[in-house]
């Protein structure tokens, strides 16, 4: 592995820690031993990364420093085009062009060697059925964006319709189903709702006042439990 590589994979590993973490994890996970570890952060420090830290205390990095960019490997592009693929594929509209988007700015700063790997079929990701729903879910990312309630006339898996409050927080993509996940004013509880279910929807300008990273946290530990 070439230098600039390593130095760019250690800045991926310091990225997926949010706190501080020691050397001896750095060098674990980048395969190369504490005292590379210590040299790199070093060299990395000199090039203006914001790393706060020393030997034997462990190392954070603050926001805002970007390596020059890097070539992908064939697998990286590989993966970003089936997960563009499986995006176009199984989403709706407005995240299928943004998929497409996507790569074709990749596309525009590869070297020429590299863009075959664009146009490589090894990988197929069928299209989803049609979604009879009717529900945009454009506006439904809006909505979780800018933490605004949902009003929904729903129908449950009994037949029975009511309406309720929402706060979405997580849109989900299973096999054919689109998912809304969120707080329920009318349970006082975090309930998952059928795209195919909602009747009627209204888009309010009321926010709701909890972080959504924060309620999409407590959801999962919800679940998790309801599990075991």
């Amino acid at each position: 592995m070439s230098r600039s590589h390593r130095l760019f994979d250690l800045m991926q590993v310091l990225r997926r820690h949010r706190g501080t973490v020691s050397g001896e994890v750095l060098a674990r996970e980048s395969g190369v031993s504490l005292r590379t570890i210590r040299r790199d952060i070093a060299t990395l420090q000199a090039m203006g990364a914001d790393i706060d830290g020393a030997p034997g205390v462990g190392y954070i990095l603050r926001p805002g420093f970007l390596l020059p960019p890097l070539s992908f490997t064939e697998e990286e592009l590989q993966a970003l085009v089936a997960g563009a693929q499986w995006v176009s594929r199984q989403t709706d509209d407005a995240l299928a062009l943004a998929a497409h988007n996507v790569l074709g700015k990749i596309s525009g700063v590869l070297p020429p060697e590299m863009r075959r790997a664009l146009d490589d079929n090894a990988l197929y990701v069928g299209r989803k059925k049609e979604d009879t729903s009717g529900l945009d879910l454009a506006r439904v990312r809006q909505a979780m964006r800018e933490q605004r309630k949902m009003r929904i006339v729903y129908k449950d898996q009994k037949g029975a319709v009511s309406e309720r409050t929402i706060w979405p927080i997580m849109l989900g993509f299973v096999e054919s189903r689109r998912f809304i996940a969120g707080w329920c004013e009318s349970s006082s509880d975090f309930r998952l709702f059928r795209a195919d279910r909602i009747i009627k929807v209204e888009f309010l300008n009321d926010r709701y006042l909890r972080n959504r990273r924060q309620l999409v946290k407590e959801w999962r530990t919800q679940e998790e439990l309801r599990r075991k």
